[in-house]
C-alpha cells in the first residue's frame, strides 16, 4: 500500500507514518499544493498512491480543495470509483459543515484527531487496502 500523508503538523505526520509504514511506503506533503503535485507526479509515473491521509486545515490549499481537485482529475482521466485513490480525512474539525463537505467531495472516511490507530486500520481494511 503506497500512502501519501498530507499534514502540516510534524507530530501528526510522525504518528501517521508510524501507523502506516508497516503496510508500505509513505510519502509526505506539508500543504495542499504539495499534495496535488505529488498526486500528479505519481499518476504520470504510473505509480499512483493507494491511500491519501489528508488534513483539512493547511497552508497553500486546504484539504477540502485537495479532495475536489483530485476527484476532478480522476474524472477527467476516466478513473472510476473502483480505481480511484482512497482518501481519509484526518482532522481536528468535527463540525457538520466540514464533515458533509468532505463526503460531498467524495472522501472515503473522516477521522477526528487525535487519530486512533485501531479506527484508522479499520478504515483501511474496510477499503480493501490491507487484509
Amino acid at each position: 500500500m503506497k500512502t501519501l500523508i498530507v499534514e502540516d503538523d510534524p507530530t501528526s505526520r510522525f504518528l501517521l507514518e508510524q501507523i502506516l509504514s508497516p503496510y508500505g511506503p509513505c510519502a509526505f506533503a506539508v500543504n495542499g499544493k504539495e499534495a496535488v503535485e505529488a498526486y500528479i507526479k505519481a499518476m504520470e509515473a504510473q505509480d499512483p498512491y493507494d491511500l491519501i491521509c489528508l488534513d483539512i486545515m493547511m497552508p497553500e490549499m486546504d484539504g477540502q480543495t485537495v479532495v475536489k481537485t483530485i476527484r476532478e482529475m480522476e474524472e477527467k482521466q476516466g478513473i472510476g470509483a473502483h480505481r480511484a485513490v482512497k482518501i481519509i480525512m484526518t482532522t481536528a474539525l468535527e463540525d457538520p459543515k466540514n464533515v458533509v463537505q468532505a463526503f460531498k467531495s467524495l472522501c472515503d472516511f473522516y477521522l477526528i484527531k487525535p487519530i486512533n490507530k485501531g479506527k484508522l486500520i479499520g478504515c483501511i481494511r474496510s477499503l480493501g487496502l490491507i487484509p
